[in-house]
C-alpha cells in the first residue's frame, strides 16, 4: 500500500508532531532519501523517538523501512505521474471547476483503490454471500450510498435494507444475530447514530462489515472487516462530494464482485434490469 497514500489518509488524526512529519514527508519527500532517522527529526522539528513512532504507526518496523518505502513511492511516481488537482476557488469559472472536480475524483478513486486490497474484498464478499440478513446503517450524505447499495443487493436477491432513523435501526438489529451482517459507513468512524448501532450489533454477534477513514477510530475497532475511504477537502463544506466517489467505488467493487461470483446472481440482477426498463416506458 502507498506510504503517501497512508499518510494522508492518517493526516486528520495525528498528534502535532506526527503531523509535522506527515506533511515535511508529503512535501519534502524527495530529501527523505538521504536523511537519517536524527536529521528527518530535525528537518520536520520533532524528537527521533516521535520520527520512530511515525514509522511504527504507518505499520513500518523502524525508520529504515518506512525510507524504503517512501523511496519506494518516489519511484512509482515518476512511472505513474498522479493527474494534477486543486482547490475549486469562489471566482474559478465553470469549465476550470469541471476540470479540478474530474482530477480531485480521479485522485479519490485511485488512493482508495490503494488503501484497499484485493484480500479485503474477497472478505467481504464471501460475508455478504452468507449472511442470512443484512442491513446497512448511515446517516448523512453516506446514507444516499448506504440505499444505493441496499438496492444493489436486492437485485441480486439478497435480504438487505439500509436504514438511516436510529430507532428504526436499533429495533432490527435487535432481531439480528451471529448469521447476520451489519454494514456500517461512517466517513469520520464517529457517527453517534451508527456507532451506537453497530455496538449493539457487536453484542449480538452480528458479523461486521464497516467503510470509514484509513486507520484506527471508533467504528473500525469494532469491525471484523474493514473497506477504507478517503476524506479530502470537500469542493462544498458538507457536500460530501469526494466522499461520496470513495463509498461509492467500494461499494460498487462489491456488487460487481458478488454478480460475477454467481451466474445465478447474474441472471437475476439482467432480470431486475429489465423489469425496470419496462416500468420506464410504461
Amino acid at each position: 500500500m502507498s506510504t503517501f497514500v497512508k499518510i494522508k489518509a492518517l493526516r486528520p488524526s495525528l498528534s502535532n508532531s506526527e503531523a509535522k512529519l506527515a506533511d515535511f514527508t508529503l512535501n519534502s519527500s524527495a530529501k527523505i532519501r538521504a536523511l537519517s532517522s536524527v536529521e528527518l527529526a530535525r528537518a520536520a522539528g520533532v524528537s527521533q523517538s516521535s520520527v520512530v513512532k511515525f514509522a511504527q504507526k504507518l505499520g513500518y518496523k523502524g525508520f529504515p523501512a518506512f525510507k524504503l518505502a517512501v523511496v519506494d513511492d518516489l519511484n512509482l511516481q515518476v512511472q505513474q505521474p498522479r493527474p494534477a488537482t486543486g482547490i475549486i476557488n469562489s471566482n474559478d469559472p465553470l469549465e476550470q471547476i469541471a476540470d479540478k472536480l474530474l482530477s480531485n475524483q480521479h485522485a479519490i478513486l485511485s488512493e482508495t483503490h490503494k488503501l484497499n486490497t484485493p484480500n479485503q474484498f474477497e472478505s467481504a464478499i464471501q460475508t455478504i454471500k452468507s449472511a442470512k440478513k443484512i442491513m446497512i446503517c448511515a446517516v448523512g450524505g453516506s446514507y444516499t450510498m448506504a440505499q444505493d447499495f441496499a438496492l444493489k443487493l436486492q437485485k441480486l436477491g439478497l435480504p438487505a435494507i439500509a436504514q438511516v432513523d436510529e430507532l428504526s435501526a436499533s429495533s432490527y438489529v435487535a432481531t439480528m444475530g451471529k448469521d447476520d451482517l451489519l454494514i456500517s459507513i461512517s466517513d469520520s468512524g464517529q457517527s453517534k447514530g451508527v456507532l451506537k448501532v453497530t455496538k449493539q450489533a457487536a453484542v449480538n454477534e452480528c458479523t461486521i462489515i464497516t467503510m470509514s477513514r484509513y486507520g484506527s477510530n471508533p467504528l473500525s475497532d469494532l469491525a471484523n472487516i474493514k473497506l477504507f475511504t478517503v476524506i479530502d477537502h470537500e469542493p462544498i463544506k458538507h457536500a460530501s462530494i469526494l466522499t461520496r466517489t470513495s463509498q461509492s467505488y467500494l461499494i460498487d467493487v462489491l456488487f460487481i464482485g458478488l454478480t460475477q461470483s454467481n451466474l445465478h446472481w447474474q441472471k437475476r440482477a439482467e432480470r431486475a434490469n429489465e423489469h425496470m426498463s419496462e416500468l420506464r416506458h410504461i
